[in-house]
C-alpha cells in the first residue's frame, strides 16, 4: 500500500513540474525574443527564472500541486503562445473561456507583463550599478 502511494505522490509532482516547466519554457522563448533584454544585454535565463518567480506568486493556487496552480500554468502557457496559434481568433476565445472571462485573462497578462518590467527594471539597475558610466 506504501509502494502505491508513493508512486501516485511521484507522479502527481512530476506532472504538476511538467506544468511549471512548460510555462517555464514559453517564458524562455519570450525572453530570447525580446528586443529590450537582447540590447541591455541581460540573460534570457535570469529574466525567465525572474518572471516565473513574480508570476507564480500572483496566479491562483497556493503551491504548486494544487489543481488550480496547475491550471494557471496551462493557461499562463497557452496565453504566451497565443501568436503562434494557426487560429489566434479561437485561441483566445477559448483562453478567456479558461481563465473564466476576458477580466481574468486581462488581468493574468497584466500579472505577466508587471514582472517582466519589474524584473527588467531590477536587472538595468543591477548592472547599471555595478558598472557605473563615467
Amino acid at each position: 500500500m506504501k509502494k502505491i502511494l508513493l508512486i501516485v505522490l511521484s507522479v502527481t509532482i512530476l506532472a504538476g513540474c511538467s506544468e511549471k516547466e512548460d510555462y517555464k519554457l514559453a517564458v524562455l522563448e519570450q525572453m530570447k525574443a525580446d528586443k529590450d533584454i537582447q540590447d541591455y544585454r541581460i540573460s534570457p535565463e535570469i529574466m525567465t527564472n525572474c518572471v516565473v518567480a513574480s508570476t507564480s506568486s500572483n496566479m491562483p493556487g497556493l503551491f504548486l500541486l494544487d489543481p488550480v496552480r496547475r491550471v494557471a500554468y496551462k493557461n499562463y502557457t497557452k496565453m504566451l503562445s497565443l501568436n503562434k496559434s494557426p487560429d489566434p481568433k479561437k485561441t483566445l476565445s477559448e483562453l478567456r473561456s479558461d481563465f473564466g472571462d476576458p477580466k481574468k485573462l486581462a488581468d493574468a497578462h497584466s500579472n505577466y507583463t508587471e514582472s517582466v518590467v519589474e524584473c527588467m527594471s531590477n536587472q538595468v539597475t543591477g548592472t547599471e550599478e555595478s558598472n557605473p558610466q563615467k
